[in-house]
């Protein structure tokens, strides 16, 4: 069997990479290109295709709330200063803003050059609204800037696991982890247990990611066959504009921020290609954050601040989102005649940076909160949303994408703000060069994580569960923590 790496005590040895044809990314890719094809030629069996990527979607949603709570925990109880997690959180929160605020203006500068929406001169008043789309414009109408806020704290510890609200999640879990930290020796078998079982979720997600394929196939082939390509080419050109725009916003902005760190960008994104391949499968971000956290922390980043920064960051850094929110408002306005001074599109930007934040989560959120931006600023007609409501479903891939890797560089300089981005590691992971464990990554993990290549791409192509001849040599227990120690088996263990 095939390993990109063999680990042994302090070293990584380089081994023969998995074939391309067993990487998880070409078959994610292959499912795609077939769900494409079912959804165009058989638009009937395409839509019948939908119960599959929902499965999978359900069941990647599943463990994203025990995997961020578990991750965020033993990483804020197992730090030694609380009020450097405090610091790193008021960061985090500072970039997203100015994040957020660079990827609006991006969009109103697009549509502000080229201004798609001039002559299409629709009449608000004569827009008629499926159910569908009723049921987001009633939901955006009813939602208030500051309930992100109040909404934060849950009603009961149980219910933000079932509703999978990832805000309520992160305040629990931020909550419990500082709890857990005060509680010194007396909570060490605690914060033990959170370890352990943050193997065992990260087992379970192995699992279930055989199943990408399947799940990419599902759904794309229902996107095809329940939209189907006539919005393509009916409204192409605000399509068009909104991917190139992110594109830029891309290469430019967040670019220029990995240039900053020494890092680049086009080293980074092949490097997370299987999680892109599930986002654009899949069209949403939310099963991609799983195999994020891992790959950053083996890149350099401590676990405390990639388990903070990049879940925060699902809610609040919402790049791509934020360049669709402008540029979808100013062309509603443009194709309803609605003249906006410029002083009243900053004013649209700063309700869109509240407005975003209110339907961080929730189905169809950036319908909501596109319909709360107008129905809070009151100039343009709520009704207008219709007009692009057709090609929404083919702008969310880009939208995902673009939140993704915002993400990921968020976190990357968070981390070089606190001085803990281990930026010459980075570097070497992005390159595919082989590095060896990191002394601070989870110990549960610490057999597996050499392999975190394959493991995240093959999802399941291990070697043996227990030790045998040839495996690497047990660790120092003095290197590890207690979770590790000589007196449990690992994980499992790599043979060659």
């Amino acid at each position: 069997m095939d390993h990109s790496i063999t680990a042994s005590h302090g070293a990584a040895t380089a081994a023969p990479k998995t074939r391309w044809y067993r990487q998880l990314y070409f078959w994610v890719l292959t499912a795609i290109v077939i769900g494409i094809l079912v959804g165009w030629l058989a638009p009937t069996a395409g839509i019948a295709m939908e119960p599959i990527g929902t499965t999978f979607v359900d069941a990647m949603k599943m463990l994203i709330g025990p995997i961020v709570f578990l991750t965020i925990v033993g990483g804020i109880a197992s730090v030694a200063d609380l009020k450097k997690v405090g610091m790193t959180g008021l960061k985090a929160l500072t970039y997203f803003q100015v994040g957020t605020i660079l990827a609006m203006v991006f969009g109103l500068v697009a549509i502000n050059l080229f201004r798609l929406g001039d002559g299409v001169n629709a009449d608000a008043s004569t827009i008629k609204t499926s159910d569908s789309a009723a049921k987001l414009i009633d939901a955006g109408q009813h939602q208030e800037w500051w309930q992100f806020l109040t909404k934060i704290i849950p009603e009961s510890m149980v219910a933000p696991f079932v509703e999978g609200n990832i805000l309520q999640i992160i305040f629990i879990a931020v909550v419990f982890g500082i709890a857990l930290n005060a509680m010194g020796k007396v909570g060490a078998p605690v914060l033990d247990g959170v370890q352990r079982l943050t193997g065992v979720m990260f087992k379970i997600l192995g699992f279930i990611m055989k199943a990408a394929p399947l799940g990419a196939f599902g759904a794309m082939a229902y996107a095809v066959g329940k939209y189907g390509v006539s919005s393509l080419t009916s409204m192409g050109g605000l399509i068009a504009l909104f991917y190139i725009t992110s594109i830029l916003f891309v290469v430019i902005v967040l670019g220029s921020i990995m240039a900053f760190l020494k890092l680049n960008i086009f080293k980074m994104i092949p490097h997370l290609k299987e999680e892109y391949m599930l986002i654009l499968g899949t069209s949403t971000a939310e099963p991609a954050l799983p195999g994020l956290m891992r790959k950053l922390e083996h890149a350099g980043v401590k676990k405390e601040t990639v388990g903070l920064v990049v879940p925060t960051g699902y809610s609040f850094n919402l790049d791509g989102a934020a360049i669709y929110l402008s540029l979808a408002a100013l062309y509603i306005a443009q194709a309803t005649n609605t003249d906006l001074s410029i002083g009243e599109q900053l004013g649209l930007l700063a309700v869109m940076l509240l407005t975003s934040k209110g339907a961080a989560g929730v189905a169809g959120g950036g319908f909501i909160a596109l319909t709360a931006t107008l129905t809070t600023l009151g100039t343009i007609p709520a009704a207008g949303i219709m007009l692009i409501f057709g090609i929404d479903k083919f702008m969310s891939e880009c939208r995902a994408l673009v939140n993704f890797t915002g993400n990921a560089v968020a976190t990357l300089f968070i981390a070089w703000w606190d001085r803990t981005l281990d930026a010459d590691r980075a570097r070497r992971v992005f390159n595919g060069e082989a590095v060896e464990p990191m002394p601070a990554e989870d110990p549960v993990h610490l057999d597996e994580v050499a392999d975190i290549d394959e493991d995240l791409a093959g999802y399941g192509h291990h070697g043996p569960k227990h030790p045998t001849t040839g495996d690497p040599a047990p660790k120092d227990p003095a290197d590890v923590g207690p979770s590790a120690r000589t007196d449990r088996r690992p994980a499992y263990s790599e043979s060659t």
